[in-house]
């Protein structure tokens, strides 16, 4: 198996480091609380597993070549990051009323920082299965995502050799390099943790995320 193995990790990292609905995700995740984050990076990765077997079968080519299809899956997407901004945004003006009210003592977690632990010390298992399913579900609706593996992919692929083969091998690198980045840039995220526990700084982050996956969102369902 021969394939172009320094220009295929060339463009897979300017795609990582290039921010898109998947970055917002990791990084709004992890300011809540580094697991969460941790658990939305492997979402992510997920989530582009189910591109990459879909196009090693095959089934990226149907969505690519029917309009129906891939429409449905954008606007699907689209909906999604739309919603994940309104429960943003709404979840900041609820916050800054109970603030208004005399309510924002700073133990409501949309004011404060991460919920508190469970007594094993970890996360709650809602908020990791929350990161993760938002993590999932902004990668494998987006159609980018797959169009990728079929159209990007396969420049990097030696004709002589087993197709499915070789965009399992690229895939599966993909992904382990998504994992070492998302997971960086977990860590770095998280820091502002802190300074997300001030509930003004909290509010404007809550609406900023918010009004950005709104933003993409109707960007995402605008591109035709």
């Amino acid at each position: 198996m021969s394939v172009d193995l320094v220009g295929f990790l060339g463009v897979v990292l300017v795609a990582y480091v290039v921010p898109g609905p998947d970055f917002l995700v990791v990084v709004r995740s992890a300011t809540e609380h580094p697991a969460k984050g941790r658990a939305a990076a492997l979402g992510a990765q997920a989530g582009l597993c189910v591109h990459m077997l879909a196009a090693a079968a095959g089934l990226s080519v149907i969505a690519a070549r029917s309009p129906l299809v891939y429409d449905a899956i954008k606007l699907l997407g689209a909906a999604y990051l739309v919603h994940l901004g309104v429960r943003a945004v709404v979840a900041a003006r609820r916050s800054a009323r109970a603030r208004t009210h005399g309510r924002g003592t700073g133990d409501d977690p949309q004011d404060g920082p991460a919920p508190p632990l469970s007594p094993r010390g970890g996360p709650e298992p809602h908020r990791w299965r929350a990161g993760f399913t938002q993590g999932f579900l902004t990668n494998v609706l987006n159609p980018k995502a797959a169009l990728f593996f079929l159209s990007v992919l396969p420049q990097f692929v030696d004709g002589g050799g087993s197709t499915a083969r070789q965009i399992f091998f690229l895939g599966i690198l993909d992904v382990v390099i998504g994992v070492v980045y998302w997971f960086a840039l977990v860590t770095v995220a998280a820091r502002l943790g802190a300074l997300l526990a001030r509930p003004t700084v909290r509010h404007r982050w809550e609406l900023t995320t918010g009004w950005l996956f709104i933003g993409i969102g109707i960007g995402v369902a605008a591109t035709t």
